[in-house]
Parts: C-alpha cells; structure tokens; sequence
C-alpha cells in the first residue's frame, strides 16, 4: 500500500466539503493495484498565524510517522511532489459512516480512546475534532487530519478529555517508553521528524513523551481554549 501511495498515478475524483484547506478524494493506481486516497495540496493550505504557511502536509505525514512507531492509529501517509496541484500529503482514504465520529463511539470503544489521547498529547494536537476519529468498516478506529500538530507552544485542543488527570495505564506507559527510545535515537524516528519538521519541533516532540511519563497522567485541558471549534 505505502509503494502504491509513493509511485501510483494519482487521478483527482472531487473536492472533499466541508474542509477548511483544499482537500481532495483520489484514486491513486498502478496496473491493476488501485486504492482511493486523501490529497491535501499545500498550495491549498489556508494561511495561519500559528503555524508556518506551506507546512501542514509535512506535519500529516509526521504524525502518520509517530503513528507507526507507537499506536498504529493514522491511515499511511506519504508526501508526493508529482500531485496534480503539486507537492501535498497523500493519506489512505478510509471508508467510513460520518454520522459516526468520537462523540457516538466513546461509549463502546472508550478503552480504546485512552491510545487517541495520547498521541494527540504527543503530536501536540490543536485540532482534534469529533469528526478525525472515525471507524472503518471492520469496527477499527482511525484517526486523521493531523496538519495542525507539533508546535513547539502548548496548543493541546480536544474533544478527548475523557481521560484527563487520569494516571496512565501499563500499556500506554510501555508504548510512550518505546517511542520515547524512538525519539531518542540520532538516526532513527527523531532524525525522521528533523527533516519534516524544525529541528526544535522534534525536540519537542521527545520532550511531550518525556513529559507525560514523568507526569504518570494524561493532560489535563489548559488555557482558554482547550477544544477546537467547530466540535465535529
């Protein structure tokens, strides 16, 4: 799947709505392989006053790359600079019911949702809307748009804050200790995160680890607007 997303030709099908950057469905095929997927270019990325214009695409697959390395909760992510409107992320598209988002599925997959909380603690996640967690068709819970992820300024804004102050479970512990070991290793994952974001910004990124297993809890919500706008 991922050599498919990094060499497959990509056809636009349609203009995803209701999304606050230009957001494309695609058809990304190669021979007789063929899978549908998310294209956010990032000459249509909207410009913000936070985060550097033109990053937000780098910052999709950055979080797809952290992803792997710890809970395994983003569809594959790659960048391609041969898009039809030019470099921008290439995400699996995963079919899935919208009326079904994080405010529906906490009461059946709550346990689940602790992994949710923290990677968005992690990344460092300023937008996570009902709406980026979805379920596939198996009953799997996805999460997705993460170009609003690894300032190095606290800017945690959530719908999750179901598990806030909570002590972390042995679980999550072992996953943050893996990927802190990730984060930590000069040629590995951290090195990774250098050449898609700043080089403080990964920094950043193992110092949240570093954080949340110091703390031994889940964040709690901080500052003026700890959620995102609109809710889902």
């Amino acid at each position: 799947m991922l050599s498919l997303l990094r060499t497959g030709a990509i056809e636009v099908l349609g203009l995803i709505p209701y999304s606050s950057n230009y957001t494309f469905l695609t058809r990304v095929a190669d021979g007789a392989r063929e899978i549908n997927a998310v294209y956010k270019p990032r000459r249509g990325e909207r410009p913000l006053w936070d985060f550097a214009t033109g990053t937000l695409a780098a910052r999709e697959v950055a979080a797809w790359k952290v992803s792997e390395a710890s809970w395994g909760v983003v569809p594959p992510t790659v960048l391609r600079d041969d898009g039809p409107l030019g470099s921008g992320s290439l995400q699996v598209f995963i079919p899935h019911d919208p009326e079904r988002h994080y405010f529906v599925l906490m009461d059946d997959h709550l346990e689940e949702l602790a992994a949710f909380a923290a990677f968005d603690a992690v990344v460092n996640n300023a937008d996570r809307k009902a709406g980026h967690v979805i379920e596939d068709e198996s009953g799997r819970l996805w999460a997705v748009d993460h170009g609003l992820t690894f300032h190095v300024e606290e800017k945690l804004r959530t719908v999750i804050w179901a598990f806030a102050e909570e002590r972390l479970t042995p679980a999550i512990r072992l996953q943050l200790e893996s990927l802190g070991a990730a984060l930590a290793d000069e040629g590995g994952l951290g090195a990774e995160l250098a050449t898609l974001l700043s080089p403080d910004e990964a920094r950043a990124t193992l110092e949240r680890v570093e954080e949340l297993l110091l703390e031994d809890r889940f964040p709690a919500p901080q500052g003026p607007r700890p959620l995102p706008w609109p809710l889902i």
